[in-house]
């Protein structure tokens, strides 16, 4: 929004914005009264409602050169009566929309016209980020755009009035469109988030370090016993060297002298060091997928060796010694599902950690919940260093905002949408999206229209 005046609850005024207080004035919101106005009146309130939540980014001025008064419509014409007619209908007017009884075709669903009054604005690029879903308002659209977090057609575009035209792709950061549409983040969050970040640049510059001294021992070392080799991939250049010093070892086992030896040992763990440090995010990931494949066979072999229970009929005694007060049989079944859960919690942990799972002493039920549990972590995981709050969740409030228009072409995966058409009108529906009904886009559609007469 452009200041918090905007978003205030005083004026009421309805905005493109997923905000509380928006959907608070769009509840309470009444069209203005018609009694005792003139019809000037009447349309400027109409056009000073409407141009709040269309083009409020727009200045007035650049929007009165976009407006046009030749509003794009379809009317379905029926092929099966304009084929069936001989012309004795010429009087009534064929093609007119006029029926053999002669009423309109279209008197039940008339088109709403003066609803696409602000249609050209839904082809710029802010307010189609924002009908997409991947911004939770047009200011923050035209922030996005303005950032450079938006390629249209695969080429940056840092201009939020960039008209679209049919066929057009664009495509939004994904962080972006997560911390638009996301939940933000608390001060607790905040703070993970710096302590991550710090630890994060400290551990890069240790590596950094630690690749320095092995590659100036790399050096020195391969100037005495290893012969040049052709420039290639880093990683497989230290691997290349690694299998010599251990060939060199394993050769001179008996006539390396102690001091040798002991150089060549350090040179293998230096290189070691570097290439576990450069294959963490690889080996973690694939123990995780690792541990997923683990698991599923271990739930379908159990399922397949499940015995067939028994059916136990509660005996009477039973219920008499409840009804008593009886509580140890309570309290037992309260200490199993301690149990149960305790080791539940201690599988999640251990898969969390990449360890083996002890699968022995879990039922079905645990298996499908820790699966579940795994799956989640992994699809959307805790990550204090993103800007948005991790496990992401959806931001409060969407629902009353979440629809996308028929105009555009999603797709949520990769954070992209094609602009398919130009948005029409139709029987009974107008494709531009808007809050406000007949009694506030009519007036508005002829303030505009006068003026550009």
């Amino acid at each position: 929004m452009r200041n918090r005046a905007s978003n205030t609850l005083s004026k009421g005024k309805i905005r493109q914005s997923w905000s509380k207080y928006n959907l608070y004035n769009l509840q309470r919101f009444r069209s203005p009264p018609t009694a005792n106005r003139t019809f000037f009146q009447q349309k400027w309130s109409a056009k000073a409602a409407s141009r709040a939540y269309h083009g409020e980014q727009v200045r007035e001025r650049q929007w009165k050169r976009m407006f046009n008064h030749r509003i794009r419509s379809v009317i379905p014409m029926n092929a099966a009566d304009l084929a069936a007619d001989d012309g004795s209908l010429v009087s009534s007017g064929r093609g007119s929309g006029l029926d053999k009884d002669g009423k309109s075709a279209y008197q039940t669903r008339p088109i709403p016209y003066s609803h696409m009054t602000f249609a050209p604005l839904e082809r710029r690029l802010d307010v189609a980020i924002f009908r997409a879903l991947f911004a939770s308002s047009a200011r923050q659209a035209r922030q996005f755009v303005i950032h450079g977090a938006v390629t249209v057609n695969g080429q940056k575009m840092k201009h939020p009035s960039y008209l679209l035209n049919p066929g057009d792709l664009f495509q939004v950061d994904p962080d972006r469109v997560l911390y638009a549409t996301g939940h933000t983040k608390t001060s607790f969050e905040r703070r993970e988030g710096r302590l991550a970040r710090r630890k994060a640049k400290s551990q890069k510059s240790q590596e950094a370090e630690d690749a320095e001294a092995a590659e100036a021992e790399s050096k020195e070392t391969a100037k005495e016993d290893i012969k040049e080799t052709p420039k290639e991939d880093t990683k497989e250049t230290l691997k290349a060297l690694l299998a010599q010093a251990k060939s060199v070892m394993s050769a001179g086992k008996d006539t390396l002298a102690p001091q040798r030896k002991q150089e060549l040992r350090g040179f293998q763990q230096a290189v070691r060091r570097v290439l576990s440090r450069s294959e963490s995010s690889t080996i973690l990931a694939d123990s995780l997928e690792a541990q997923f494949s683990q698991l599923t066979l271990l739930l379908k072999a159990k399922r397949s060796e499940k015995p067939v229970k028994k059916e136990v009929k509660p005996r009477p005694e039973d219920a008499f010694a409840s009804d008593n007060g009886d509580t140890e049989a309570v309290s037992a079944k309260r200490d199993t599902e301690a149990a149960v859960s305790d080791k539940l919690s201690e599988a999640f942990a251990q898969a969390t950690l990449g360890n083996d799972v002890d699968a022995s002493e879990l039922s079905d039920e645990e298996f499908d919940t820790l699966q579940r549990a795994l799956t989640q972590m992994r699809d959307n995981p805790l990550d204090n260093s993103k800007t948005y709050s991790t496990p992401w969740q959806p931001r409060q409030y969407m629902s009353a905002f979440a629809f996308i228009p028929r105009y555009l072409e999603v797709n949520q995966n990769i954070c992209a949408a094609v602009y398919l058409r130009h948005p029409v009108a139709r029987p009974g529906s107008a494709e531009v999206p808007t809050p406000f009904g007949e009694s506030i886009a009519t007036p508005a559609y002829g303030w505009y229209l006068r003026r550009r007469w």
